[in-house]
């Protein structure tokens, strides 16, 4: 079993808006699970995933419920969901999950966002190698008994274990399975009665990169200028 011992570094580039940065991302992923499964989530596991990401975010209630009754009428955007790859300076891979309504415009602008940033923006294929995309769950360790809980995953798909801070340094367990074994890991933690903190697929850097401060400094800033886009849902890159 991999093992993972994560610190969540602090943001260096804290944004009045990151909130509600965060709600307009729940509010789309809420459209998208609804259009491909329905407005119920005792019926949607999609949905219901996504809800208890948004509350983990103190996304309140009645701006789920609004975002869930927008999603159901006919005039709900159409997202498309799409990967951008580019290099990021000093060598740096990123892969930049969107999804929009509108792809020209976004292609416009993450191209931009690549290149004032001293980046450059490439084809399909030609960063993706380097991540691992992968179910990621990350629960409270309170009352758990995590090697206990970690012999009894392996058999839901569960390939690596370990510890992470969140947003308040508050320590998390993580665990990461490969993503077509999501909804298996998913249902195992669900038959336990663990409601995970937050629940969601990722791209794993396969091939980590550290650089100098004031490089590591120049990478972060072009990652901040994506993560601006109201398209980009999240940035995934290989530095640490």
């Amino acid at each position: 079993m991999g093992r993972i011992f994560e610190t969540r570094k602090a943001t260096m580039f804290a944004r009045w808006d990151k909130m509600s940065k965060a709600f307009a991302r729940i509010g789309k992923e809420i459209t998208i699970a609804v259009k491909s499964g329905g407005a119920n989530p005792d019926d949607n596991p999609s949905l219901r995933r996504v809800i208890r990401n948004g509350r983990a975010l103190n996304m309140p209630k009645d701006k789920i419920e609004a975002a869930i009754k927008r999603a159901s009428g006919q005039d709900a955007a159409n997202y498309e969901e799409i990967v951008y790859e580019g290099y990021g300076p000093h060598g740096i891979a990123v892969l930049v999950d969107a999804a929009t309504d509108n792809p020209t415009r976004t292609v416009a602008n993450i191209r931009s966002a690549f290149h004032k940033g001293g980046g450059n923006m490439g084809a399909t294929g030609s960063v993706g190698f380097l991540f691992k995309r992968m179910g990621v769950f990350r629960l409270n360790p309170a009352g758990l008994d995590a090697e206990a809980l970690e012999l009894d995953l392996i058999d839901a798909g569960l390939e690596e274990m370990g510890e992470t801070t969140g947003e308040k340094a508050e320590t998390q367990l993580l665990l990461r399975c490969a993503f077509h074994d999501f909804g298996t890991l998913a249902k195992a933690l669900e038959d336990k009665g663990i409601t995970p903190l937050s629940a969601e697929s990722e791209y794993i850097a396969q091939t980590p990169v550290t650089l100098p401060e004031d490089q590591a400094t120049k990478v972060l800033e072009m990652v901040d200028r994506l993560e601006q886009d109201e398209d980009v849902q999240k940035v995934f890159h290989n530095l640490v």
